[in-house]
């Protein structure tokens, strides 16, 4: 029996006043060389929690699929940070203020990947029974001190703060999901953990948080080629399998939703290692917006329709990734316009 088919019927984005990277550097909040080093031209910069703007990118996305309350039967919200209470349920709040429903809702936490992952999760949530038409994704982080410092806490990568949505639908929409694979290799876990003690209490062991010092640690104990070997490799090993479960060649797709790194990341992770152009990507958009956690891929997914990139009959990719480590690719092949 074929499997049942998952569209993307909406998708939304809400995303704060974006800072020029001039005036970071003019506050002092990071320096030229950073600057240059990213190739960030600005980063948005929020006052409202993950929870509040992935409310606000919700409430566009079913708008955008003319979904009802009764047309969700799952709602996931996927994050990187502080969620802004201790010991609460955000993808509860989300149910709430967006949906007003009473289906499953769920967090998701995969780091960058969260989104993604979250995607991967809705699609089989549907599929396992027949009776299920539709799903909500949500993301939505806050990057802040006294926990991150957006320019320094993964060098390499600036983080901004936005939501992010996606709805999903059994019946119809403007993209239809023709491949979703993740692949995953938890011996990379160490690279967010080092040899550090477990804490009790967050920011405990050091505040700023730093990537930095906990991949410094796993590279001396691993070795740098291995490490890079084992980024490449799953990267590759997603991207490929999702490109064959299409039935759809590389050189078909008309565009690619990336992560919104620093260029030195995007080159060494997505354009040499897939040979991707950077302009048939979305990474020169999502260098003035920041590495939105568990959201670029739906922010770039937005950012497409909001433009009229999205035409009936072109086919393009999401391609994710995150610590864990984990690597996630979907295929989607655009039917209407969106």
């Amino acid at each position: 029996m074929p499997e049942k088919e998952v569209f993307v019927s909406g998708v939304g984005l809400h995303l704060p006043p974006a800072m020029p990277a001039e005036e970071a550097v003019r506050q002092g909040l990071t320096d030229e060389w950073t600057v240059r080093r990213t190739r960030m031209r600005s980063v948005c910069v929020g006052t409202e929690a993950g929870p509040q703007m992935a409310v606000r990118a919700a409430r566009e996305a079913l708008r955008h699929a003319g979904a009802a309350p009764h047309d969700i039967d799952l709602v996931l919200h996927a994050s990187s940070y502080f969620q802004g209470y201790d010991l609460w349920a955000p993808a509860s709040y989300v149910q709430r203020e967006a949906v007003g429903n009473a289906c499953l809702s769920l967090a998701v936490e995969q780091l960058s990947n969260g989104g993604m992952a979250a995607l991967e999760l809705a699609v089989a949530y549907l599929r396992a029974d027949a009776g299920r038409r539709g799903a909500l994704v949500t993301t939505g982080d806050r990057f802040c001190l006294p926990g991150i410092d957006r320019w320094t806490t993964d060098p390499g990568t600036v983080l901004g703060d936005g939501g992010t949505a996606i709805v999903l639908s059994t019946e119809d929409g403007f993209a239809l999901i023709r491949s979703l694979v993740t692949v995953s290799d938890p011996t990379l876990e160490k690279m967010g953990r080092g040899d550090d003690p477990f804490a009790t209490t967050p920011l405990e062991t050091r505040t700023p948080i730093s990537v930095e010092e906990p991949r410094a640690r796993l590279v001396k104990e691993m070795g740098m080629s291995e490490l890079i070997d084992r980024l490449h490799t799953g990267q590759r090993a997603a991207f490929e399998q999702a490109l064959l479960e299409a039935d759809v060649k590389q050189e078909d797709l008309d565009w690619t939703v990336l992560p919104h790194l620093g260029r030195a990341k995007m080159d060494f992770q997505f354009f040499s290692a897939l040979d991707l152009d950077p302009e048939r990507t979305t990474w020169p958009w999502g260098s003035g917006v920041g590495h939105l956690g568990a959201g670029d891929m739906f922010a770039g997914l937005a950012h497409l329709t909001r433009t009229g990139a999205l035409r009936p009959g072109r086919t393009g990719a999401l391609v994710s990734a995150g610590g864990g480590f984990a690597w996630t690719v979907a295929v989607l092949e655009i039917l209407t316009a969106a």
